[in-house]
This record gives structure tokens, C-alpha cells and sequence, in this order.
């Protein structure tokens, strides 16, 4: 084992210096140093600075050590932890959970975006959140919607109990409810229907980043063969489940956004993208095909026709 450094400062640059060795280019040694250190003695990551000085224990440079093997054998910093921040706050993870990732409040603003053009911001909104995982798509909405309550559906008791101790944590418990089943068995109707569903196909899987493929769930990974089995499962009971004005919002992989549009045209809806920050395709939202609004657009382009 290394020789245990004698203060925090000298632990965070040991880990810094084995990190950038071991994890090749596209790494963050420092940042994962930082947040490895920080989480072993239980300060803030922006705080640590603070007590540089500080020695550390025999114990707590064993651990320093062992989260830093940890990172080099290719586990996620937030795994390591156990917490991942998402939209300003803090998730408690589980091996049933998927970290949630940046690219996926793409989803929760695009929900939020929608409720606010329609007016509907102080509403009792009714919202679902099919594979919740962790909680992060539903809490985040719930938190920026104090009237709304919410369910959050997982095939896994494992995940479903995290995002229960999530939303008691976080102040949203009273407005949440988070069960065992299929998507097929929820109730509603709901107006909000948010997911960021399984949509890897099975035969990439394995070629994926060790960090997803060896510590992500594969139950929330595998989209089956095409990558749109979720999408299908839940395109297929979205008009019952749908309130009248309501909208589906669904994560997609950066290639898939055509593939729904033709699943969402055969289910009469329509279906609109959006992109993430680095312009890829990210998120579908759906709404029911008004075959009104086509009729109005028609006769609109005739009355301004040139003569």
C-alpha cells in the first residue's frame, strides 16, 4: 500500500498524481481526487481547502486509499460516494440506480418549459415518472412545482426505495408516492409523464465505457434489440394513462429521435425534440395529434394565399 500521507493536502495531491497515471486522457485526478478526499473525512468538497492542514487518521488514509483503487479499477466517482447532485440536489445512490447524468435535466427542463407556456405552473399537476431510479426526474419537478404531487414507477424494490428515502430527504415525501411495478399497472390519469427509460440496444451494451457497463444496472440500460422496447411498452398505454392536455417527456439516445417520431405518429401522437448542450438529440415530447390544429393551419395558409 502507499505511505499514508501525513496531511489532507498531501493526500489530495497523492490521489491527484495516481489518478492521472491510471486513468489515461479524458480523466478529472484533481476533481475526483477532491471529491474522494472530501467524502472520506465528510466536508463539503468546496470546504476542503479550508482544512488542508489538518492530519489525516490512520483510518481515514485507508480509506482515501481504497476509494482511490476504487476509481482506478473504473467505478464512478458518485458510486464511490454515493451521492450524485442533480439539479441542485443531492441524490442518494443504489446498485439499482443510474447516476443521473447532466444531459438529463434537458428532460426535466423541457417538462418545466411546457408547463409554464401553458399557464399551468400553480396547478395540482399530476406526474409520473416511469423507471424512476433514484427519483431525480421527479423530485426535481416536484421541487420546482410546490402544488404537484407525483409517482414514481421501478420494475426494481431496490431503486424504489432509494427514491423514497430521496424524496423524504429532500422535502417532497408528502407529495410522492414510489412503487414496485410495470408501467402497464399505474393509474391516472396524469398530466406530466416524464422517463428516462432503458434505450441502449442489447448488442452495444458490452461495448460501452467500463463506468456504465460495469456499474450502471442493466436493467436500466437494455432498450432491447433496437434500443425501443421501453418506448414501445410505453407508447402503448400512454393514451389511457395521459390526461386531456397532458405530455409525455422521454430521453432518447442521440440517434433515436426518427425511430419516435414513426412510433409516435403510429399511436397518434406528435412528437416534438429537443437538444442537449452539445446539440444532440435528447429529449421527445409528446402530445395527442389534434387533427384541428392541421385543419386551422390549412385553412390559415389558404385565407393568406397570394392572389
Amino acid at each position: 500500500m502507499m505511505g499514508k500521507p501525513a496531511t489532507l493536502a498531501a493526500a489530495r495531491r497523492d490521489a491527484t498524481r495516481r489518478l492521472a497515471a491510471g486513468l489515461g486522457s479524458g480523466a478529472t485526478p484533481a476533481l475526483d481526487a477532491r471529491l474522494l478526499v472530501a467524502a472520506v473525512i465528510g466536508v463539503a468538497p468546496d470546504r476542503l481547502i479550508l482544512v488542508d492542514d489538518r492530519p489525516l487518521s490512520t483510518e481515514e488514509a485507508e480509506a482515501v486509499d481504497r476509494a482511490v483503487r476504487r476509481r482506478l479499477a473504473g467505478e464512478p466517482v458518485a458510486r464511490i460516494v454515493g451521492v450524485k447532485e442533480f439539479w441542485g440536489l443531492d441524490f442518494h445512490l443504489a446498485e439499482a440506480t443510474l447516476v443521473p447524468r447532466p444531459d438529463t435535466e434537458i428532460l426535466v427542463e423541457t417538462a418545466l418549459a411546457w408547463i409554464e407556456r401553458q399557464g399551468r405552473g400553480d396547478d395540482p399537476l399530476r406526474i409520473v415518472d416511469i423507471g424512476t431510479g433514484s427519483g431525480a426526474i421527479l423530485i426535481a419537478l416536484l421541487s420546482a412545482l410546490p402544488n404537484a404531487v407525483g409517482l414514481g414507477i421501478d420494475l426494481s424494490e431496490a431503486a424504489a426505495q432509494a427514491a423514497r428515502d430521496n424524496a423524504a430527504r429532500l422535502g417532497v415525501a408528502a407529495r410522492s408516492h414510489f412503487i414496485v411495478g410495470r408501467w402497464s399497472e399505474s393509474c391516472g390519469p396524469f398530466d406530466v409523464i416524464a422517463s428516462n427509460p432503458p434505450y441502449i440496444e442489447s448488442n452495444v451494451i458490452p461495448t460501452l465505457d467500463r463506468e456504465v457497463r460495469d456499474h450502471d444496472p442493466i436493467l436500466a440500460l437494455d432498450g432491447g434489440a433496437d434500443g425501443l422496447d421501453a418506448y414501445r411498452a410505453i407508447l402503448g398505454d400512454l393514451d389511457r394513462v395521459m390526461a386531456r392536455g397532458g405530455a409525455a417527456f422521454l430521453e432518447i439516445g442521440f440517434d433515436q429521435a426518427q425511430a419516435l417520431r414513426v412510433l409516435a405518429g403510429e399511436a397518434r401522437f406528435e412528437a416534438s425534440v429537443h437538444h442537449d448542450l452539445s446539440g444532440q438529440d435528447r429529449v421527445v415530447a409528446l402530445s395527442r395529434f389534434d387533427g384541428r390544429r392541421g385543419l386551422e393551419d390549412g385553412l390559415a395558409a389558404i385565407r393568406h394565399r397570394p392572389e
